[in-house]
């Protein structure tokens, strides 16, 4: 029944300019003086306040040679229009801040680390610039975020590779280093940067969890030749909980450059010395989605991304 009542087309047709009239005309006290502020004629005005009238079927006005006042009725109508106006003012404003990305919400997922980079700096200067837009992120598995990406149940995703996918917008927006975890007190300790040939006879640890398969691909990949594979052990534990385990001598692991601007006590960070061993880092999103708020996202991360380049040594 309530819908049935909103949907119906109203009874009336009124110009919303002869209720403007009218209520400068009220605040006034007078349609000349009403007429000058509106930079129109009194004539004009008094046409428009009479058409309104004729069309609601009230006098509005008293009208007399010192000016007019609002009748009864007058004073009820101009209390609501003034309230609806506003009300029809502040949906117009919020549409149209929720069209430029000033206002909305905005769900990004990642999978790196928020210590430090790029996506932390973009998220700050995001955040800095657009105080209004509401910023959900979730921690998670690129898989999960691929498909959420495509329900429309989030807006766009971080994480290293680059996948092919045929549907989504792919790009490409900076690098991260990896790195070797070592526990204090290490051999590699002293060097300033890890050889593969030096790590060849290491045990590694990973976690089973994403993003442990990638890093033991990524070791098998760097390390094994015939008849011979890395001693490589799959740990149900966070990534957190995984470089702990390296200070306590469980092994070694790898991670992002990303992660080493978080302290963890008893490991050293130690760059791979392979001009290959970077990450690339990609954005993810859906080119069907129109969220506002989206579009000036990514046009900062592109903006990011020209000026570190441009920074970059040559």
């Amino acid at each position: 029944m309530v819908g049935r009542h909103l949907l119906a087309t109203p009874e009336w047709n009124i110009s919303l300019r002869s209720v403007w009239h009218s209520i400068v005309a009220a605040e006034q006290l007078s349609f000349h003086r009403a007429a000058s502020v509106l930079g129109t004629d009194q004539s004009v005005v008094s046409r428009k306040i009479r058409a309104l009238e004729d069309q609601l079927g009230v006098s509005l006005f008293e009208r007399n040679r010192a000016g007019v006042r609002l009748t009864r009725a007058g004073k009820e109508f101009i209390n609501q229009a003034k309230s609806a106006l506003s009300d029809l003012d502040y949906a117009v404003k919020s549409a149209r801040c929720a069209g430029n990305g000033s206002r909305g919400q905005l769900r990004i997922g990642f999978f790196c680390s928020l210590a430090a980079g790029f996506l932390r700096q973009l998220l700050v200067e995001f955040a800095r610039a657009h105080k209004t837009v509401t910023i959900d992120v979730s921690h998670g598995a690129p898989r999960d975020h691929i498909q959420q990406i495509r329900d429309r149940a989030m807006d766009i995703a971080f994480f290293t590779g680059h996948p092919e996918l045929p549907d989504c917008d792919v790009e490409l927006l900076w690098h991260e280093r990896v790195f070797c975890v070592v526990p204090e007190g290490h051999p590699l300790g002293s060097v300033e940067a890890v050889d593969w040939s030096r790590l060849r006879n290491e045990t590694f640890i990973v976690s089973h969890d994403e993003p442990g398969p990638e890093i033991h691909e990524y070791l098998i990949m760097r390390l094994a030749t015939v008849g011979f594979h890395p001693k490589i052990r799959r740990l149900a534990v966070c990534r957190e909980s995984l470089i702990h385990l390296v200070a306590m001598g469980f092994g070694l692991t790898l991670t992002s450059e990303s992660t080493i601007a978080t302290p963890f006590r008893g490991v050293m960070f130690k760059p791979i010395c392979g001009q290959t061993d970077v990450l690339p880092c990609v954005g993810v999103w859906s080119p069907a989605n129109d969220n506002p708020a989206l579009r000036r996202f990514v046009s900062l991360a592109r903006t990011l991304k020209a000026a570190r380049a441009a920074a970059r040594p040559e």
